[in-house]
């Protein structure tokens, strides 16, 4: 499975946004862009350029390669409704992302492993895809065998840590170590300070 090993916090340093909690003690410190002339690169630029930094910001952000990512926006712009909202919805119906949501992890890439080492049964399947698209009425639990690891029997501690903000569309019991999909996430339940219209415009030149 392709994966991006690159640090986050150099990820982060490049988009001028925190992709992952532990990026904003670092970027008070080192807000420029990550490299031996970092600082003295042009900051502004042409639209097409600020285009290219949102959708990249956006797909570091969920964790997609760039093939991956194209893949979403192309289903997006097919779909019902409004392209960047559709592109924004897909992204949050992800497993590793609901897992995230849930504060079954602290970060997506916590998730993306929980998930693809087989800890978690989809609809009562075990599955060890991150990026199966869930549906209303879908149910995430972990593994019984799984839930006996001392991850696992820590989970209360570590939803409480995450600092997650309940979500409209997702069910989260800690005790019960499930995930219930009550619906489908709103624009507003997506991760803040994106600008999908920029998106939308990358991939319609």
């Amino acid at each position: 499975m392709a994966r991006d090993y690159s640090p986050i916090v150099k990820q982060s340093r490049r988009e001028s946004y925190a992709l992952a909690p532990k990026a904003h003690k670092v970027m008070a410190k080192k807000s420029g862009i990550p490299g031996e002339h970092g600082d003295k690169r042009v900051r502004g630029g042409s639209l097409y350029l600020t285009q290219l930094r949102e959708k990249q910001k956006v797909r570091r952000t969920y964790g997609l390669l760039e093939k991956q990512f194209a893949k979403v926006m192309k289903e997006a712009q097919k779909a019902e409704g409004l392209t960047g909202e559709k592109l924004l919805e897909f992204l949050e119906r992800r497993v590793d992302n609901a897992v995230f949501r849930a504060g079954f992890a602290t970060t997506r890439r916590q998730a993306r492993q929980l998930v693809s080492h087989g800890h978690f049964l989809l609809n009562g399947r075990r599955i060890d895809i991150p990026s199966i698209r869930l549906n209303p009425g879908d149910v995430l639990e972990v593994r019984p065998k799984s839930a006996t690891t001392e991850y696992f029997k820590n989970l209360p501690n570590v939803i409480s840590a995450s600092g997650v903000t309940p979500l409209s569309w997702l069910k989260a019991d800690g005790k019960k170590m499930k995930i219930e999909v009550a619906g489908l996430p709103k624009r507003e339940e997506a991760e803040a300070g994106i600008n999908e219209q920029l998106i939308v415009e990358y991939y319609s030149r």
